[in-house]
């Protein structure tokens, strides 16, 4: 097998395009991270409020339909 870089160091700089590749690397990352988060703290927020309305209703229910 024949490695591109000689060591880590050579790798991470890349011929002086490490900073652009690198950055590149990590915006994608953290897009495909969000992409992946949101959704899910969406659904936990969406099960919250469906509680808290169906609390609701129970004690509207137990307290005859007023207002709460």
């Amino acid at each position: 097998m024949n490695f591109q870089f000689q060591d880590l160091g050579e790798m991470l700089l890349m011929g002086g395009h490490g900073v652009y590749v690198w950055a590149a690397v990590l915006v994608s990352l953290a897009t495909l991270a969000w992409l992946v988060v949101s959704p899910i703290l969406q659904h936990k927020q969406a099960l919250r409020q469906i509680g808290l309305n169906l609390t609701r209703e129970e004690l509207r229910k137990q307290n005859g339909n007023k207002d709460i």
